[in-house]
């Protein structure tokens, strides 16, 4: 069968997205996103567990209840009484609310994957049970299968709502979700192809979905990446293991929630490519515990601002070839107080700084801070120089609030990294340079694109002053021109239906 096109797909998401806001009622955003995400992820489950067993049934060899069938394809098990045809049968009945929570119960007991990961509050009170079974009857209704890929559609389904309830939360939207452009950005710089990948403040798992996307883009195999991750948030870490279940993607995100920084699940670990968005100017991170931690190679940290423990964690976890992308406040790009201008000096002379971007503002629904990207990596030739862009003017509004990246922008910035790695890059003013580290220490290691990449050329006006003149003159005399005519005409309707001016 045909995929949809993306609009189509699209058409879909926005469809659930409404069926979604009907949940809500007086349950604040940050609560029903778990109703909703919850729901999207038993859908995911159950049409995965259906079109296996009607392929067995149809093979006629009797196995379709053999879980062994199901688990060899990495096929969550779905007990009889928790498939989807008992959730749609008690979808108008006020019973609805416990049969979903069942049935999460159940999927939680046949799947260690899944124990304590599902939601199983759908018979609270305050969720109203009559909208609860419209959009059961939504999910039921529309068959997944002929809107495309299974994966791919309650996947973008998946990420369209979170990005929905991020936009809904605002400023507490940070921890869970990164926008895709940023995410996109990051992947395209660093090209996960073939290796580990790792996020240490992974969100909802955003990284590793674009990862596998990337690698799927440029036709390579996703069993080629291996994902690892850590999140502190017990809310967001579930988000983040639905969410990757529903792409497919085997991700090791540690047996729960826990702090980075104070219970490192992959201590001992070495990754290829780490990507992050780790929270900005964290303050409350207990550097004063970890004062001699082995991680603070280049410097100790500041107790008042994580954003240089955040980096370092990560080049202690980087491989001796490997890449990182993250995404910090433009402040970590000067600062001087605190020691974080000594540790920025020394990851400079190590040699590690490959790139930076600064990034447009209005990127984010949770802050309106300045952002930028750093891109290290091991192992580059000695002497090698760092790349500096400034996209500060690139993207798109898409509402009065919000900005985007277009897919034509985030190519610019990733074939920019590309020809600066392959020796063709051509520098452009106003927007990217590469720059010696001598050059960098003559700016005491302030690393803001502008200082770097200059002022873009204006375009040349050789037009003679009164030719100019006469040519300007000439339009704005057709501009008062036709503002008399319709001054006139306004007129003319205003007498004919008895008004006058």
């Amino acid at each position: 069968m045909a995929k949809k096109t993306s609009t189509q797909a699209l058409g879909f998401e926005e469809q659930i997205w409404d069926a979604a806001c009907k949940l809500r009622g007086n349950i604040d955003a940050s609560e029903y996103k778990n109703v909703v995400l919850g729901l999207i992820f038993l859908k995911y489950i159950s049409d995965n567990f259906e079109a296996k067993h009607a392929e067995l049934v149809e093979e006629g060899e009797g196995f379709e209840e053999d879980r062994d069938e199901y688990m060899s394809e990495n096929i969550f098990w779905v007990p009889k009484e928790a498939r989807w045809e008992v959730v749609a049968a008690a979808a108008h009945t006020p019973e609805v609310g416990k049969v979903i929570d069942e049935s999460m119960r159940l999927i939680e007991q046949e799947n260690k994957k899944l124990k304590g990961i599902l939601p199983k509050n759908f018979a609270r009170p305050e969720l109203d049970k009559r909208r609860l079974g419209e959009v059961v009857d939504l999910f039921t209704n529309v068959k997944m299968a002929e809107n495309g890929d299974t994966h791919d559609l309650l996947g973008r389904t998946y990420e369209y709502c979170l990005s929905q309830f991020a936009a809904q939360e605002g400023k507490n939207a940070g921890e869970f979700y990164t926008p895709e452009c940023v995410v996109k950005t990051l992947v395209n710089v660093i090209e996960p192809f073939r290796g580990r990948v790792y996020d240490p403040a992974c969100g909802s798992g955003g990284m590793f979905v674009q990862s596998a996307e990337f690698v799927r883009n440029h036709q390579g195999n996703v069993n080629n990446i291996s994902v690892y991750g850590q999140e502190s948030n017990p809310t967001t870490w579930k988000m983040a293991k639905m969410n990757l279940s529903i792409r497919g993607i085997d991700a090791d995100l540690g047996p729960k929630n826990d702090d980075t920084f104070f219970n490192d699940l992959h201590r001992t670990e070495r990754f290829d490519y780490i990507l992050a968005n780790p929270p900005f100017n964290m303050s409350d991170w207990g550097g004063d515990k970890l004062k001699d931690d082995p991680r603070w190679e280049y410097g100790m940290p500041p107790e008042g601002n994580a954003n240089f423990a955040w980096m370092q964690h990560m080049i202690h976890h980087l491989s001796q070839s490997g890449r990182i992308g993250l995404v910090l406040a433009n402040g970590s790009l000067s600062s001087q107080t605190n020691n974080e201008g000594e540790i920025r000096k020394n990851i400079v002379n190590a040699g590690l700084v490959e790139g930076i971007v600064a990034m447009p503002t209005q990127l984010f629904f949770s802050t309106q801070i300045p952002v930028c990207l750093w891109f290290l990596s091991k192992g580059r030739p000695e002497g090698s120089k760092t790349l500096f862009v400034d996209a500060r003017n690139m993207g798109t509004m898409i509402s009065r609030s919000q900005r985007t990246l277009t897919d034509e922008d985030i190519q610019r910035i990733a074939s920019t990294f590309d020809a600066f790695r392959d020796g063709t890059l051509e520098e452009e003013k106003g927007f990217s340079a590469a720059v010696s580290i001598e050059d960098i220490a003559k700016q005491d290691y302030i690393l803001t694109p502008g200082r770097y990449v200059g002022i873009a050329d204006q375009e040349e006006d050789d037009e003679p002053f009164d030719e100019k003149m006469k040519r300007l003159t000439g339009e704005l005399a057709k501009c008062f021109e036709e503002s008399n005519r319709l001054q006139a005409e306004i007129k003319k309707n205003l007498e004919a239906i008895g008004y006058e001016i």
